[in-house]
This record gives C-alpha cells, sequence and structure tokens, in this order.
C-alpha cells in the first residue's frame, strides 16, 4: 500500500494545484483531485493505503482526519489553503506544500489529540457569536466581492451587541464571542495566537472581557457544556459553517491521531 492524498485543487489562492500533482505521483503518491460532487469522506474510506492525507485549507483537514482516526491510519496535512493554521501549529512550513509531500515517503510520526463538539470533530477550535455569524455570512455570499463581504462583516459587528445568551456547565455567560480551542493558544491583542502544543490534554475557552480591552476570559478542562434556549447555535468548526444543536458538548481524546511529518535531515 501507498500513501493516498486528496487535493483540493481551488482552495486557497496562488497555490499551483498542477505542480503538488505532479509532485505526489513523482513520490508514488496516489491522488485523486477534487471535483464537485465527490464526497471527501467516502474517498478516504475507500482508498487502498497506509496513510491518508488532504491538500486544503483548515476546515477541509478533519473530515480526512476524522477517516484516518476510524481506520487507525496516520494522516498527512498539505498546507494548500489561505491561512493553514493547523500547519503552522503542527510545525510544517506553510508556504512549501511540496516540502509537505515528503510526511509520506521520510516519515516522523507525532500524535495529537483531537476536540470534538457534539461529536464532530475539530483539530483547530470552535467559535461562537459573531465570528461564526461572518463564517455563515461568507458561505452565502461567497460569489460576491471581498470588499461587500468586508462591509457585510462591519453591518454584523455592529448589529450584534447583545449577549450569546448562553450558560457554561450551567451557569450564566455573557458573551458575544466564544472559543473552544483543542489545546491552549497563546493571547494576543484582540486575538488568538499559535499553539505550542497539540497534545496536552485540555480544550481551552476563551470569552474576550471587552471588543476594544486587550484581555480574556480563559478557563482549560477535558469538558464544556454551552448550552441555549434557542435550541441550536451558529457554529465555525475550524473555521467552516455548522449549526449545533444545544447542549453543545465539548470533549478531548488526547492523543488519538497519528500525524505523519516530514522527517528532518540528521533525524
Amino acid at each position: 500500500m501507498a500513501g493516498f492524498l486528496i487535493v483540493n485543487p481551488h482552495s486557497g489562492s496562488g497555490n499551483d494545484a498542477d505542480e503538488l500533482l505532479r509532485e505526489a505521483k513523482v513520490r508514488k503518491i496516489a491522488v485523486h483531485s477534487l471535483e464537485e460532487r465527490d464526497d471527501v469522506a467516502e474517498l478516504a474510506r475507500g482508498a487502498d493505503a497506509d496513510a491518508l492525507g488532504i491538500a486544503g485549507g483548515d476546515g477541509s483537514l478533519a473530515t480526512v482526519a476524522e477517516v484516518a482516526l476510524e481506520r487507525g491510519l496516520p494522516f498527512v496535512c498539505i498546507p494548500f489553503g489561505t491561512r493553514n493554521h493547523f500547519a503552522r501549529d503542527i510545525g510544517l512550513d506553510r508556504d512549501d506544500p511540496v516540502g509537505a509531500l515528503d510526511a509520506f515517503v521520510h516519515r516522523e510520526e507525532r500524535v495529537i489529540d483531537v476536540g470534538r463538539a457534539n461529536g464532530r470533530l475539530f483539530l483547530n477550535n470552535v467559535s461562537l457569536g459573531i465570528y461564526a455569524q461572518l463564517v455563515h455570512r461568507r458561505e452565502r455570499h461567497r460569489r460576491r466581492s471581498d470588499a461587500f463581504a468586508r462591509l457585510r462583516a462591519f453591518a454584523i459587528l455592529a448589529q450584534h451587541r447583545q449577549p450569546l445568551g448562553i450558560t457554561l456547565d450551567g451557569q450564566p455567560l455573557t458573551a458575544r464571542v466564544v472559543l473552544v480551542s483543542n489545546n491552549e493558544y497563546t493571547l494576543e491583542l484582540l486575538s488568538v495566537g499559535e499553539r505550542e502544543e497539540l497534545d496536552g490534554g485540555k480544550l481551552h475557552l476563551y470569552v474576550p472581557a471587552g471588543l476594544l480591552r486587550p484581555s480574556w476570559i480563559e478557563r482549560g478542562a477535558e469538558r464544556f457544556e454551552i448550552d441555549a434556549k434557542a435550541g441550536r447555535l451558529n457554529a465555525a468548526v475550524d473555521g467552516e459553517p455548522e449549526v449545533l444543536e444545544t447542549p453543545i458538548e465539548f470533549t478531548i481524546e488526547p492523543r488519538a491521531l497519528r500525524v505523519l511529518l516530514p522527517r528532518h535531515p540528521g533525524a
């Protein structure tokens, strides 16, 4: 068996899918270039392979990672999106998707945690509130111009001044944004940064203390439960729009996923 790679040729901007496909074949990696009606999970389940990978953005990784976990196979991430946050945190060069292909050939294995929201696997984080609303609007208007999307974003920020109306582990939580992450992020001014580890065995929950104040409420735990009277909440799961039924149970599976990385020279 050989590695199997699914490539999203339309992911990100400025990526050369043809070059990636050529270089994958040079390394004798079985490759499938996604078409509109393809089912990514079924492609991964049906592959005769000893490792499963995907070249795409953050939102496309979890589907293949879930199948790799189900099949007991290692997972390979090829950074081919816009931001590639998971690739950055796992230690890959986000600007070198071709180099990341070497994970299939010259392998170095790392075992990491995965998060779940009502059973749905996530590698980075789940966001509720304003950011999730922006992601859902982006999906609905993705074919319109970037300038229009930015104007819509500012309009949403101006309109959504009320808190989410949620509870955290049974206690009321006043917040317009909630982020639950797989392991701990470094905190920066008005944003979260990188993760230094992906095998710490804990979820982390972040709530900004104020829109214009550089402070956060932060908690770490192996489980969180977020509830809302509405019965469901718009969410952004690894940056992709999702609607989650409430209560949302967030859990972590420590050291569940095997990830392959290119072996460093001399290792």
